[in-house]
């Protein structure tokens, strides 16, 4: 917990750990691999979350809430912009709603960072963010892999946000057909890792497209692959960084 090398953004903070398999692009998740790292390493927090099946850790839909992380932000006294739960799903059915309410109260007595949540469960974020307020340094986003999550960014678009997000990682198949109205900003990547599946360039310039006519920001965040840093993030002979505009 803390900074990273996740390239959209400067931190992570996870006062939840754990999650279930729930979709295509959670098959090759790399938190579940780092989460048996940690509990191999003795972390206590990530003890039971996964477990070796064919040789390979999975989740096994456990969820841990650790309220001690909740006093993390506070400390941080430099402005960043915070991955919320990057070894877990803060809208997993498992996380109360109270507990996501703490979240909500770390997140409104630190607005000097910039939260980003990322969730493969819009649908409960439709149910619980309505009845929480309305926070400027919070950016809602959701997961889309495939065309067959399309429905991911319709439940987003429900929801209340100073910025609305997707990222479109691991990007498996095409995603034709999408619509980024009122969706502020897109983070497209490949699966990296062991058994990285293959990403079509021709579905990364679709969704630049989708981009270009919404008026969405667009993150090319990796080529990904086995070796996903020789790959590198080089698209069209440029990278592209693209943050939403302030809302």
């Amino acid at each position: 917990m803390g900074e990273t090398s996740i390239e959209w953004t400067d931190a992570t903070w996870n006062p939840v750990a754990g999650c279930t398999i729930l979709t295509a692009g959670c098959t090759n998740c790399y938190a579940m691999r780092m989460a048996a790292r940690l509990e191999a390493m003795g972390v206590d927090k990530y003890a039971g979350l996964t477990r070796k099946t064919g040789g390979r850790a999975k989740w096994t839909g456990q969820i841990f809430l650790d309220r001690n992380a909740l006093s993390i932000p506070a400390t941080w006294s430099k402005p960043r912009r915070v991955f919320v739960n990057s070894m877990s799903d803060l809208f997993h059915a498992d996380v109360p709603a109270d507990f996501i309410a703490d979240v909500w109260k770390v997140m409104a007595e630190t607005p000097r960072h910039t939260y980003q949540i990322l969730t493969k469960r819009p649908d409960r974020m439709v149910e619980i963010v309505p009845c929480l307020p309305k926070l400027p340094n919070v950016w809602l986003g959701t997961s889309v892999e495939d065309s067959r999550v399309l429905h991911r960014v319709d439940e987003l678009r429900l929801v209340p946000a100073a910025v609305r997000f997707i990222s479109f990682e691991p990007l498996i198949g095409s995603v034709a057909g999408a619509s980024l109205r009122d969706i502020h900003w897109a983070i497209v990547g490949g699966e990296s890792g062991p058994g990285a599946r293959f990403m079509d360039a021709a579905w990364v310039d679709e969704i630049q497209r989708m981009c270009r006519g919404a008026g969405t920001a667009f993150f090319f965040k990796q080529w990904g692959g086995k070796n996903k840093k020789a790959a590198g993030r080089v698209l069209n002979g440029r990278t592209y960084d693209e943050m939403p505009a302030a809302l």
